[in-house]
């Protein structure tokens, strides 16, 4: 029997669950395309925002770092950074003391990496939802095929072919669909929670080197000259020791 014939002998709540699956199929197949279009685009032009951060790493503009951060909309990177370097900026346009401003900068982007992840992650709930409820809903299908099979069957008395033939069509094509929808949501699924996994660490990193620019480096020049003014006392106190010697 060709699977044009075992469609032909579907009944009614068979095909109401296969027309469920293949709608569930286009959804599914829709978000993970524009998933993977959305991911591609925040990465390649977090990829090009990165020599425009690395530039003002080595002592360059806030404000050519903000003004990239905005031909940069989609990426992760350049959203986290410049919510941070923003906040870090109004604070020193207003004339309050940049040092201070540690902990709102560190708010702000801690805010933004939540507020980019949420993004990220939209969708993926329902692409979860329906990898793993598809099979549930083909087995729902296979039930009822081989419930309306035994129907059949009792309400002819014999088990011939064309008896059970459509009982027999809604379970295997309900479960074949079930899992052909399922398959391809849970592959997407994993791949887009690895990938946001590598977006986390990145907007971490980025947000890290920031901070390390904007509050750490003047600390530890203090601290390079504080060294200098200890050693230089015990220099000129050994310096007779040895004389005397």
């Amino acid at each position: 029997m060709s699977l044009t014939e075992l469609l032909r002998h579907v009944g009614i709540f068979g095909g109401a669950v296969m027309v469920c699956l293949a709608l569930l199929s286009v959804f599914s197949v829709g978000m993970i395309i524009d998933k993977h279009r959305r991911f591609s685009l925040a990465w390649r032009q977090s990829e090009k925002f990165k020599p425009e951060f690395k530039k003002f790493l080595h002592g360059g503009d806030a404000q050519d770092l903000i003004e990239a951060g905005k031909l940069h909309e989609n990426s992760y990177v350049a959203q986290v950074v410049s919510a941070g370097i923003i906040e870090y900026d109004g604070v020193r346009q207003r004339g309050g003391d940049p040092v201070a401003s540690l902990e709102l900068v560190t708010s702000a982007l801690r805010d933004s990496i939540s507020e980019m992840l949420i993004q990220l992650k939209g969708g993926l709930g329902l692409l979860a939802t329906i990898g793993s409820t598809a099979p549930f809903i083909g087995l729902f299908g296979t039930v009822v095929g081989i419930i309306n099979a035994f129907r059949s069957i009792a309400a002819t008395g014999s088990g011939g072919m064309s008896v059970v033939s459509g009982g027999i069509a809604e379970a295997l094509v309900s479960t074949a669909l079930g899992i052909f929808v399922a398959i391809p949501a849970v592959v997407a699924f994993n791949h887009f929670t690895g990938r946001i996994e590598t977006f986390h660490v990145a907007m971490n990193r980025a947000s890290s080197q920031l901070m390390n620019c904007l509050f750490k480096t003047p600390e530890l020049k203090e601290l390079d000259v504080d060294v200098d003014e200890v050693k230089a006392p015990r220099v000129k106190k050994e310096g007779p020791v040895y004389a005397a010697r």
